[in-house]
């Protein structure tokens, strides 16, 4: 109840005021953030320390943490990857890459200096380094902050095995208590804000380690706490869902079948999807945006590890299935039915509401008309 009043009433209220008055309220929320930060993300310290221990179990030998079925990448490449070339880029990585190199020829200082929240096994940031390398810009560094040991490990043989090891540095860190000890040219969140309790502590950290031209750079899930479908979506996915033929409705991860479709909290055991429908507003009250592109609700759970191994890309039928369900996506969103699930965004810290110029979006799909709307 409490914190439906502060989302309601107070929080807008804090946004229209002066700068010189949204600073000092900041530092008071640091101040309390432990405390806040945990009826806010509804983790307890006991339970904080079960989900650490659970992530850490299960991440300790995934080799592969972005991996997706088939069918994932059909729509992707059908549907995806060509709004996505009208930027100049193809894939989140060279999404990424491109931001790098804009920031690394921004940058005042050598060697440029880029951190990774969340790396993982850093292989994402191996082949950045590695593309970065091939054209020609090799004074920099990418520190990888990665909490957990296992993956810290395979990061840094990868780096080792492809060469890059003086530009991709993993290190030990929580992100949920992250101090940065210098400034960076740019940080990375590449699918890590929405594993996140204390957002708030890491979005200021992240403002603050910025230099002023630095780049705050992600590619996150946006959509509601423990990837769970709002009221709106949840309707219209069990409306694609009694099409399915039975044997596509066993849930592969949770050993499962499901007649209708049923909902399921991924953030009850871990931190998967924990504060994800924060991340967007708080983003917006904290950074000025140069890009922002958002995209999908409906066809999460048809392309996911749980139901998209069922669909077979040689299949007619299933094909046109997924083009269905994205255009009805598609169509949903761009009327404001529903909000977007995904984002690329890259940011520079400012006052946030737009204080800065209109950032590059797809059609009218800007941060703020991206926000779920509904009470």
């Amino acid at each position: 109840m409490i914190r439906t009043f502060l989302r309601r009433h107070a929080v807008p209220l804090a946004r229209r005021l002066p700068p010189s008055l949204q600073q000092p309220l900041r530092e008071v929320w640091r101040a309390f953030a432990p405390r806040a930060v945990a009826r806010a993300g509804r983790i307890d310290d006991a339970t904080y320390r079960s989900h650490i221990e659970t992530e850490t179990a299960r991440f300790d030998a995934q080799t592969e943490v972005h991996d997706l079925p088939p069918i994932a990448h059909y729509w992707s490449n059908k549907h995806l990857r060509p709004v996505l070339e009208t930027f100049g880029f193809s894939d989140p990585e060279q999404f990424f890459g491109q931001v790098l190199e804009r920031a690394f020829h921004d940058a005042r200082a050598r060697p440029a200096r880029f951190v990774s929240i969340g790396a993982g096994n850093c292989d994402a940031e191996v082949r950045i380094a590695q593309s970065l390398i091939g054209r020609g810009i090799e004074d920099f560094t990418i520190e990888c902050l990665e909490l957990n040991g296992s993956m810290r490990e395979r990061g840094a043989a990868f780096a080792r095995e492809a060469g890059v090891s003086a530009h991709v540095v993993p290190l030990e860190g929580d992100f949920n208590r992250w101090q940065p000890q210098t400034r960076y040219d740019a940080v990375v969140a590449n699918q890590s804000l929405h594993h996140v309790v204390n957002l708030e502590g890491l979005i200021d950290a992240i403002a603050a380690c910025l230099t002023p031209q630095g780049v705050f750079v992600a590619s996150d899930i946006i959509g509601r706490n423990g990837h769970q479908r709002w009221p709106e979506a949840l309707a219209i996915v069990r409306e694609f869902w009694r099409e399915l033929p039975m044997e596509y409705r066993y849930n592969l991860q949770l050993r499962r079948r499901e007649k209708t479709f049923r909902d399921w909290d991924c953030a009850r055991e871990s931190f998967e999807g924990v504060r994800a429908q924060d991340i967007l507003p708080l983003l917006l009250g904290r950074f000025d945006f140069d890009f922002f592109y958002a995209h999908s609700n409906l066809i999460d759970p048809f392309i996911d590890r749980s139901f998209g191994p069922h669909f077979d890309v040689q299949s007619a039928r299933d094909c046109a299935f997924i083009d269905r369900v994205h255009a009805r996506d598609e169509a949903e969103i761009l009327a404001g039915n529903l909000s977007p699930t995904h984002m690329l965004a890259v940011m520079r810290a400012g006052h946030g509401a737009g204080a800065g110029h209109a950032p590059r979006i797809w059609k009218h799909l800007t941060p703020r008309f991206c926000l779920r709307r509904r009470p």
